[in-house]
């Protein structure tokens, strides 16, 4: 079996205690009511879309239900289907301004399966490019990404509005 190391991703995973937010980000984060500075993208009524501050790609972006819930099955219909309709809603905007090749698209359920939150769990889209991958993380230890978060969070509320949808728009 081949293995690929990724150390510089522990900071991630296991931060310091002192680095570490009292309590959940994704309870934390829409409550401020900073949605630029929290990279808040939109916000519909039973979850928001909030962009990745340690993205895999350009564009990775999370949708994420409002109420605290660790498993699929705690959610209810209407934070289901919102989920869903965000993640198709937000794979059209990042088509307008990143024009992706594909996504990836899912959940990382309980942190056995990585996911770096794990009692809050959120979808995954994250924006594809044919050839996106190459030898910068693996020789230099580096990976390049092309634009800015504050750039990205623009590019995508602009192309929610030229659909006619606002960050706070909560029908959708």
């Amino acid at each position: 079996m081949e293995r690929l190391w990724a150390p510089w991703r522990m900071a991630y995973i296991e931060p310091s205690e002192q680095e570490k937010p009292a309590g959940c980000i994704f309870c934390a984060l829409p409550a401020r009511n900073e949605d630029t500075a929290s990279l808040i993208v939109h916000r519909g009524r039973a979850c928001f879309v909030i962009l990745n501050a340690f993205p895999y790609n350009n564009g990775h972006l999370m949708v994420v239900p409002y109420r605290h819930a660790a498993r699929l099955p705690d959610l209810n219909p209407e934070e289901n289907a919102e989920m869903l309709r965000l993640a198709s809603l937000m794979t059209e905007a990042l088509g307008d301004v990143s024009h992706p090749d594909g996504y990836n698209i899912g959940m990382n359920l309980g942190a056995a399966a990585g996911a770096g939150i794990a009692d809050h769990l959120h979808l995954h889209v994250v924006p594809r490019w044919n050839g996106d991958t190459n030898f910068m993380p693996v020789v230099g230890d580096v990976k390049v990404m092309p634009e800015s978060l504050p750039d990205v969070y623009a590019k995508l509320t602009e192309a929610l509005a030229r659909r006619g949808i606002t960050p706070q728009d909560r029908e959708l």
